[in-house]
């Protein structure tokens, strides 16, 4: 089996490199240079160099594959891969450069933030042993996890998110998150979220049709308004599932997936910068 060693793989064109590991050639050296910083050499030496060691984790992250086909790959035991996994994850999220803002921007708003797109997605997951009705989700007629969103329109960054069981309603996330909003910004939500303008005034949400009251033409366009301005966390969510293990059947413990899914958030957020 191939290894998808550093020295190789360092000498990929940049797309390339982003193909392979899912984060640009200058991203993987901010990351390299937090875990230098952030990890202490102490005990036996690793098998794995720095930068094979975020190789690992990335692999894992971009293609989900199993920690012991990870291990096959580098020449190492499974249990080491599963600790160096956990042990890169913990630092990377610990670093300032990738640490999503918060809610606190948003009550503080100082008028950067002038429209906020909030959208939830499900992922399936595994049949729980127990519990099996809170994550039961009648929408995806599976067992689901679920993660909410809130993005800066302008400038396209995540700035916060929450987490709940598959069966809560998106609109019933969000009142639980208290993700309070200054009067100044906006908040865009889908259909989901039916009821947020009595939560925060300054709120649009499309107008729903029923057999008694169909929409007018000034209710489609302007439901098409708000679709346009709205796609955007759809293409936010589509560049984050990029890594695999927020696209496929979740097989892990869940206990981790709110830190996974917010590095990976901030993998985005950070991408935005390197890129002005």
């Amino acid at each position: 089996m191939v290894s998808m060693r550093y020295e190789t793989i360092k000498e990929l064109a940049g797309k390339d490199f982003k193909r392979s590991t899912g984060v640009s050639l200058k991203m993987f050296g901010e990351m390299l240079e937090v875990i230098k910083n952030g990890l202490r050499n102490f005990g036996r030496p690793s098998k794995l160099s720095r930068e094979e060691q975020l190789l690992v984790t990335l692999m894992y992250l971009r293609e989900y594959r199993t920690e012991f086909h990870i291990g096959l790959t580098y020449g190492v035991s499974e249990s080491t891969v599963c600790r160096t996994i956990k042990k890169i994850e913990d630092v990377l999220i610990k670093s300032d450069k990738f640490h999503l803002a918060g809610k606190k921007v948003l009550r503080l708003n100082d008028k950067q933030i002038e429209t906020v797109l909030i959208d939830a997605e499900e992922q399936k997951i595994e049949r729980p042993k127990k519990k099996q009705r809170q994550y039961y989700s009648g929408k995806k007629k599976c067992h689901t996890q679920k993660a909410q969103l809130m993005v800066n329109q302008k400038s396209q960054e995540i700035i916060c998110t929450d987490f709940s069981k598959g069966k809560k309603h998106d609109f019933r996330l969000f009142k639980e998150s208290r993700s309070m909003m200054s009067p100044d910004i906006c908040g865009v939500g889908d259909t989901g979220y039916q009821g947020l303008a009595n939560l925060h005034q300054n709120s649009q949400t499309p107008v729903k049709k029923s057999k008694r009251n169909p929409l007018t033409k000034a209710q489609k366009l302007n439901n098409r308004k708000l679709a346009r301005e709205r796609i955007l966390v759809e293409h936010i969510i589509r560049r984050l599932k990029i890594f695999r293990i927020l696209k496929e059947t979740y097989r892990n413990r869940r206990k981790r997936f709110a830190l996974r899914f917010n590095l990976i958030a901030a993998f985005h957020n950070l991408g935005l910068t390197l890129t002005l």
